[in-house]
């Protein structure tokens, strides 16, 4: 048994000052408010759940198909202790083979699963995704990624209104696969549509789909204003306007917002040339461009920035602020974690997994644990 206190510590979505827990075996076995006599002691920090990213691409140098262990390693060092390894758009075959190679690494618990971001996405909002590979969804082709993924597959994105769209999200939802729309030029019916068919998540909002237009809304405002829907953004400073984070935060509220990386191998390994794909990206001053254009490839962002500007947004740029660090946690932990349907993950409370990040008061990342180890 391990006890451990802070200035402040989440628990249970408040904000205790001071906060302590205690670990054994892996998972919290309790925690509280007020002062203790700990084990270890965080002055001048705040402790709160393991941050949860369900769209992340790679990390450290290297994709999640090629190097599992790397990537998640260095994303692990930033404080995420769960979440989703995702694949882009590719040939039948070679998704076929990195998903098997996703399952192994779910199976080892280097992941908590897969995210399918394609290949039934729109060919007019591809993005960084290689529009030769972009297709329809085949119900063969469905089975059987689900086959070779036994279990592991968690969430897959596509465009509701490709033919076979609304169809396919049916046959995932029963598989128990989370639907999310995205890279898509649905209108506001044909989104309104994959909603009612089972999906129940908006990729990386605004990004890689039709945009508002006061006549034609598109999916933006259909994904927004239905209560069955939690939607992603991309706070990295580069996807979307910080007043459009706080639109979001406001309209939708921190319980159906989550925060995602969408992060690619350049995440903590620098600029420079990359790959995403198969589509040659290059990084320069930490934003990652498909080579030669402006689109955006992917984001070299990790959580523990993502949590720091979700405070800095909503309130300030300490810890001082208790509802900001509060919505903070549940955008980037608590949401993604229920939504991903991932029990006892992204909370701190008595029973649930020991999975936190000790921050302190410039919201640096100070220490991490996983299941009942520091990664630090």
């Amino acid at each position: 048994m391990t006890l451990i206190s802070a200035d402040a510590v989440v628990l249970d979505g408040r904000v205790c000052r001071p906060g302590w827990l205690s670990v054994a075996d892996g998972r919290i076995a309790d925690c509280g408010t007020g002062p203790v006599r700990a084990d270890i002691a965080f002055p001048d920090c705040v402790v709160v759940p393991g941050f949860v990213d369900m769209h992340c691409h790679g990390g450290g140098g290297a994709g999640y198909p090629d190097d599992p262990d790397r990537a998640a390693a260095l994303h692990a060092g930033h404080g995420t202790t769960g979440g989703l390894a995702s694949l882009v758009s590719a040939a039948p075959a070679v998704l076929l083979d990195q998903v098997r190679v996703l399952a192994d690494a779910t199976r080892r618990g280097v992941v908590d699963g897969i995210h399918l971001e394609g290949p039934w996405l729109s060919g007019h909002h591809c993005g960084a995704h290689d529009p030769a590979w972009l297709r329809a969804p085949d119900d063969a082709e469905v089975d059987a990624l689900l086959a070779a993924g036994d279990g592991a597959i968690r969430m897959v994105t596509l465009a509701p209104e490709l033919s076979g769209g609304p169809a396919a999200i049916r046959r995932l939802v029963e598989a128990g696969v989370v639907a999310a729309l995205g890279h898509t030029d649905a209108d506001y019916d044909q989104t309104q549509a994959g909603i009612d068919a089972g999906a129940t998540v908006g990729t990386h909002l605004f990004n890689a789909m039709r945009a508002l237009h006061h006549r034609e809304p598109g999916p933006a405002p259909a994904l927004l204003a239905d209560p069955r829907v939690t939607v992603e953004l991309i706070a990295d400073g580069v996807h979307l306007h910080p007043a459009v984070i706080r639109h979001v935060v406001a309209t939708a509220g921190p319980d159906r917002v989550a925060l995602v990386t969408d992060a690619m191998a350049a995440a903590g390994a620098g600029d420079g040339a990359f790959t995403l794909g198969g589509l040659d990206v290059e990084v320069a001053a930490g934003v990652a461009r498909l080579r030669g254009t402006a689109t955006i490839a992917g984001s070299t962002a990790t959580m523990d920035r993502l949590f720091a500007t979700a405070v800095n947004l909503l309130g300030g740029d300490s810890t001082e602020n208790d509802a900001a660090l509060a919505a903070a946690v549940r955008m980037t932990s608590t949401t993604p974690a229920r939504v991903l349907g991932l029990d006892g993950a992204g909370v701190l409370r008595a029973g649930t997994a020991a999975n936190l990040v000790v921050m302190n008061a410039e919201l640096q990342v100070v220490q991490v644990m996983r299941r009942g180890m520091w990664l630090r």
